[in-house]
């Protein structure tokens, strides 16, 4: 569980950090902020009408990339989608500034847990350092 939370906690640090998902044969890259974790799971949120929601769905396979203080994490795996409104409701409540765009069961939001997740932490001044969760 403490990879979890070191890599939660690095993601919150940088504030915004970089989705990539793949969309058919082109990567796409954009800014993403939500990092939590509920049930001991790492998870984000966005809009499921957003084309990142339809990227994930069409192909699960992502990676993450951010950068604070001299070091950088990239985290890859699958996000999975988990439908159940608790799990909106925990992301909502950590992160209570999206509540003016989204609501729990309001077809739009879509929460994500990152499955098979393999981070690595590296720097230009140490070895890179790889945890999975």
């Amino acid at each position: 569980m403490a990879a979890i939370n070191e890599v939660c906690d690095f993601l919150k640090e940088v504030g915004t950090y970089y989705l990539a998902t793949v969309d058919g044969d082109q990567p796409r890259v954009r800014p993403f902020g939500t990092a939590h974790i509920f049930e001991g799971k790492l998870y984000i949120q966005t809009g499921k009408k957003k084309d990142v929601s339809k990227q994930l769905e069409a192909n699960p396979k992502f990676e993450i990339c951010g950068f604070a203080k001299g070091t950088w994490l990239r985290v890859a795996g699958k996000l999975v989608e988990d439908p159940r409104e608790e799990a909106q409701q925990s992301m909502l409540d950590a992160y209570p500034s999206l509540q003016k765009m989204y609501a729990v069961g309001d077809g739009n939001t879509v929460v994500y847990y990152i499955e098979d997740g393999v981070a690595t932490f590296s720097s230009f001044t140490a070895e890179p350092r790889t945890v999975e969760f």
